[in-house]
């Protein structure tokens, strides 16, 4: 049973990664799946590997709501093409790829969504499986799928004139910069979008005007910021003494900005900052 365990236990990890965003917490769940087949044993399990990914699958659905609750910061998340037979080798450095502007939209997904859009669009797991693990209907989840799907293709970075899209988004988030440095709410409110998102530390804050009162508390005299890019995204890595402490993403749309996005986890920053910064 061990070794047929471990035949399914990359796959798994994949599934709990890319679900969870941490490679920790994925290793956390995968073992958690190998701890109940172990006290259920193999007898009355057809399909090894549906039966093992309907239970990580559960394990990291619990993970998500526990997480919503206790109001911990979300984590980082590549959502990615794998097919059964992918490379061991690829899906290592798959694992390693974070996208920022991606994990801020899958944050903002419910759990269920999140499940349903990782398992079928990622993994190409059946919907009526996909709602055994929810305990909903198929059509219900189908629908959770789709409505995530949407979601995350908004917030995809536009595919258009990149260096010029790019170009132009520098010296919007570099006036948002200045503003925010000066503690000028009336110069804020010209580069930020009416209804703009932050997005910071589990915690949306939504209009013009609440950004832009939360942006003057940004600057800190010790701090530098270094221009970044984030998944293809405009950003800003902050670093005090040479420690990175605040990676932001910026969506602009139109000359101003729409959406901010924040991360501030040290353990988070330190392994991933440097396959961000431009």
């Amino acid at each position: 049973m061990t070794d047929e365990f471990d035949v399914h236990r990359p796959y798994l990890h994949a599934v709990a990664y890319r679900i969870l965003g941490s490679h920790a917490d994925a290793d956390d769940a995968v073992q958690e799946a190998w701890l109940r087949l172990a006290r259920t044993g193999p007898e009355g399990i057809d399909d090894l590997r549906g039966w093992l990914t309907t239970v990580t699958s559960r394990i990291c659905l619990d993970t998500l709501r526990v997480r919503g609750r206790r109001g911990e910061e979300p984590l980082e998340l590549l959502v990615g093409s794998l097919s059964d037979d992918a490379d061991p080798e690829r899906e290592a450095m798959l694992a390693e790829s974070v996208g920022l502007a991606l994990y801020v939209v899958m944050d903002a997904l419910t759990p269920a969504e999140r499940v349903s859009f990782v398992l079928h669009d990622v993994f190409d797991v059946p919907f009526d499986a996909i709602a055994g693990v929810l305990g909903r209907s198929t059509a219900a989840t189908k629908m959770l799928a789709s409505r995530a799907r949407s979601r995350v293709r908004l917030g995809r970075p536009s595919t258009g004139d990149q260096a010029g899209d790019q170009a132009a988004a520098r010296q919007v988030i570099d006036a948002f910069l200045a503003a925010a440095g000066r503690g000028d709410v009336a110069a804020l409110l010209t580069v930020l979008a009416p209804d703009i998102e932050l997005h910071a530390a589990g915690t949306l804050i939504r209009g013009a005007t609440a950004v832009a009162t939360q942006a003057t508390t940004f600057a800190r005299p010790d701090a530098v910021v270094h221009p970044a890019l984030i998944d293809g995204v405009p950003g800003v890595l902050v670093t005090v003494g040479g420690r990175p402490v605040t990676v932001m993403a910026f969506t602009v749309t139109g000359g101003v900005v729409t959406r901010i996005s924040t991360l501030t986890d040290p353990a988070r920053l330190a392994q991933i900052v440097p396959s961000w910064v431009a």
